[in-house]
């Protein structure tokens, strides 16, 4: 093998397989949240539009307030967006912990 096939295999990302530590970690918490993200975002969304009308005419998610809001409309203006930053926030931190992690580890590794 020569050094570029070296250099050129060292650098193989796969998202289904990753390599262990780090990168294994990371993966598992983008999966986390974009699984976070996608059952607020589409699978609640369709609860909601399930559950919108019934026979009679006006669905129970019409009726239920909060803060003088249809639930529907505050659940899809306003807390959808805060779920995202949530998210967001919860990503950093613990990316952030694995990141320290991880240099500790190498770091004692070094020494």
């Amino acid at each position: 093998m020569n050094r570029h096939e070296e250099h050129e295999e060292k650098y193989v990302v796969n998202l289904f397989n990753p390599k262990q530590g780090y990168m294994r970690g990371e993966v598992v918490i983008i999966l986390a949240i974009l699984v976070g993200w996608g059952v607020m975002n589409f699978g609640f969304q369709a609860v909601l539009w399930l559950l919108a009308e019934n026979p009679l005419g006006e669905g129970i998610f019409t009726r239920l307030t909060f803060f003088n809001l249809p639930y529907h409309f505050w659940f899809t203006a306003q807390f959808l967006p805060l779920w995202f930053i949530i998210l967001c926030v919860i990503f950093n931190v613990y990316l952030d912990r694995l990141t320290e992690r991880h240099s500790r580890r190498r770091d004692r590794t070094y020494e």
